[in-house]
């Protein structure tokens, strides 16, 4: 009935909502954040929004769904429920609050090989590397700054030459596109190979990690 009020497509067993609030308030805090790996047509999201109007609350929620209609109804209902639904007599006020709806995109790791996946966006590949290495939020560089940086931390550069599809080498072709702006105490570098020899990389505070062999162990 609730979800015909809606104006969504129904589910054969939907959980009643009020049946979820008081599970909430049972289990929950006014400022908890509940996980709902399984989300369904939304039902938690609705309870706890609803909690949060009744009480004043500051619950929060995340929700995942796996299936085609994670946008067209799960995440539909929340934005009906937040901003008021139904007609008429059967016409309910929304409850306030807001959310955000994600699409997850390609995995950064191939799940048969293990290895880079090349169909990956290369900005989030970027994003991860940089937390692995720095455990730091990633802040993209200056459009000035060298093509293949993706930060200073500590006084150490981190460079990810990596193009789609090609093979890169660390070699010393590579090293002279740095400028003065590239100084740094040291110097890590991501790329397929590398042609330095031990002593070079001593001499030159640089250390190589392979792609994409290494990425996994930073």
């Amino acid at each position: 009935m609730e979800l015909k009020r809606l104006q969504l497509e129904t589910f054969d067993t939907p959980k009643p909502t009020q049946l979820i609030e008081r599970i909430l308030q049972i289990a929950t805090k006014e400022d908890s954040t509940i996980l709902d790996s399984f989300a369904g047509s939304g039902t938690t999201a609705h309870a706890i929004l609803n909690l949060n109007k009744q009480d004043g609350g500051n619950r929060k929620f995340i929700l995942c769904e796996m299936c085609d209609y994670a946008e067209t109804i799960t995440a539909e209902r929340v934005r009906r429920v937040i901003n008021g639904y139904g007609e008429g007599n059967n016409a309910v006020e929304g409850t306030g609050g807001s959310f955000d709806y994600y699409e997850l995109g390609e995995t950064i790791f191939d799940p048969v090989t293990g290895n880079l996946n090349d169909n990956a966006d290369t900005e989030q590949i970027r994003r991860y590397i940089w937390f692995s290495e720095t455990n730091s939020p990633y802040t993209k560089p200056d459009k000035d700054a060298h093509q293949y940086l993706l930060g200073t931390f500590h006084n150490n550069n981190y460079y990810f030459y990596y193009i789609k599809g090609e093979e890169t080498c660390l070699d010393w072709e590579f090293l002279r596109t740095f400028t003065k702006k590239d100084k740094a105490e040291m110097y890590i570098i991501y790329a397929d190979r590398c042609i330095l020899t031990d002593e070079e990389m001593l001499r030159l505070n640089i250390r190589f990690k392979k792609i994409p062999r290494d990425i996994k162990r930073v």
